[in-house]
């Protein structure tokens, strides 16, 4: 079983739930004050979790490589989210949900150029329908 797929379908489910809870309360203030507080709830949280479900190992092992690329990917985040919640603010979920979600096929992008993942050729061809999905769902005819 590929034990990955369910978590990856919480993600989404959580992800699609983050939508509508961030369009409703980005409503009436300011889409950073938005992100500043979504932000610090995260920030109580996964380090409460960290704390209790990491080892002394698991932070032995961490080495400046990965804490470079750990805040990278966190500074990457942070602009996502500001990007989000000004999309979200000024647009409909319905639009800009799907326009966020064009991360994924720019992601399998990436993964071949930097990584030098392999991708097949259904892998390509989803991507290629995701795109297809976002124009056909954001394009006025």
């Amino acid at each position: 079983m590929n034990w990955w797929l369910p978590w990856a379908l919480l993600s989404a489910f959580f992800a699609a739930l983050t939508a509508i809870l961030a369009k409703v309360g980005v409503a009436d203030i300011n889409p950073n004050l938005a992100t500043a507080i979504r932000t610090t709830v995260i920030l109580v949280f996964t380090w409460g979790l960290a704390f209790c479900t990491s080892g002394k190992a698991d932070w032995a092992a961490l080495s400046s490589r990965a804490w470079f690329f750990l805040a990278a990917s966190g500074l990457m985040t942070g602009l996502s989210w500001l990007c989000y919640f000004r999309a979200l603010k000024l647009g409909d979920v319905a639009k800009v949900a799907p326009v966020d979600k064009l991360s994924v096929a720019i992601a399998i992008i990436l993964a071949v150029i930097f990584l030098g993942e392999r991708i097949k050729t259904q892998e390509a061809v989803g991507a290629a329908l995701i795109v297809l999905g976002v124009v056909v769902m954001v394009v006025k005819l």
